[in-house]
């Protein structure tokens, strides 16, 4: 009687175990999500939703380009690795750590021939004007500058424009640029420099994003002085400055350790 039940048992065993025919048969009618949780199932199971006879079609249909690279990992880690990546790109951005009301932006225009101030100023950032409103550029007057320049004259001049954290826990230069500019009354003068990329390749790896100033001038009986400068951060993408948000962000990657 006691061997009849255990080969009963046995039996019954068989009949409930599924071969790997049948699994890989169903596994063609399973999602990428069904896949992955069937084979925790047991190592058979395992083994037999993860063969790349499953997985090289899921991606090829979800990732193309990822599936076309010679690649030592299977096509369920390739998979993975694919969706990963996508998630990431999706997410939310996490808020900046710095607010404006951390930095002080410094501002200096000096002739490059005799190293004489043209105009030179330091201000919190939240005390200067936001031109346009939500984005990352910024303008400051220069009403009470006297140094002044000869109608029309033409000079090579260096333009520095650092950000500092208040108490000076932390400097980054966005621009340190000369060119030859010409003093007209009303006229104006653009700077840009590459920023770099925030991350340890920076030197090889553009950040297409540039510091962007613009120097205005105003006339006086004969004489120029500058009076208004601007300054920003733009996307050579689609050549529109950047949000403050993401201004912030990209400078607490230099000013923030």
């Amino acid at each position: 009687m006691k061997t009849k039940i255990q080969t009963s048992t046995k039996m019954e065993t068989r009949s409930t175990t599924l071969s790997w025919e049948v699994l890989i048969l169903v596994a063609h009618h399973l999602d990428p999500k069904t896949l992955a949780i069937a084979s925790c199932v047991s190592k058979s199971w395992l083994h037999s939703m993860s063969s790349d006879q499953l997985w090289k079609p899921i991606v090829t249909a979800h990732f193309p380009s990822l599936s076309t690279l010679p690649s030592a990992v299977s096509y369920c880690r390739l998979f993975a690795l694919g969706r990963s990546s996508a998630m990431r790109r999706r997410q939310t951005p996490s808020k900046p750590t710095l607010s404006l009301g951390d930095l002080f932006f410094g501002v200096s225009i000096t002739s490059k021939s005799d190293s004489r101030v043209v105009a030179t100023t330091s201000r919190p950032v939240d005390a200067l004007v936001m031109d346009p409103p939500g984005v990352f550029s910024f303008s400051v007057g220069f009403e009470d500058c006297v140094l002044r320049k000869t109608e029309g004259l033409e000079e090579v001049v260096r333009v520095t424009w650092n950000v500092v954290v208040k108490g000076w826990r932390g400097v980054f230069t966005l621009m340190d640029c000369e060119r030859k500019v010409r003093f007209v009354g009303g006229g104006e003068e653009w700077f840009s420099e590459e920023l770099p990329a925030p991350s340890c390749c920076s030197k090889v790896v553009a950040s297409s994003v540039v510091a962007d100033v613009k120097v205005g001038m105003c006339d006086g009986g004969g004489k120029v002085r500058v009076e208004k400068v601007s300054m920003g951060i733009l996307s050579v993408v689609d050549w529109r400055y950047v949000g403050v948000e993401d201004g912030l962000r990209y400078l607490q990657h230099f000013l923030v350790t």
